[in-house]
């Protein structure tokens, strides 16, 4: 992946998800699932990031285990 790749995973189109793919040892479904986690992620430390995520924090704490 380029840097500009790493950046931006939203500029990877189809043949590159595949060229991608075919260069790690995967198929296109399981670079699609590990972006998609990829943006799931950097979205929750979006929100840690905020006054939100200092609440969440405390309420996870306070969870029963």
């Amino acid at each position: 992946m380029t840097p500009k790749e790493r950046s931006n995973p939203s500029l990877i189109n189809a043949s590159r998800k595949k060229r991608i793919g075919a260069g790690s040892g995967t198929s296109v479904q399981e670079v699609n699932k590990l972006m998609k986690q990829f943006n799931q992620m950097s979205k929750m430390m979006k929100m840690m990031q905020g006054s939100k995520g200092r609440t969440m924090m405390q309420m996870m704490k306070n969870m029963p285990r």
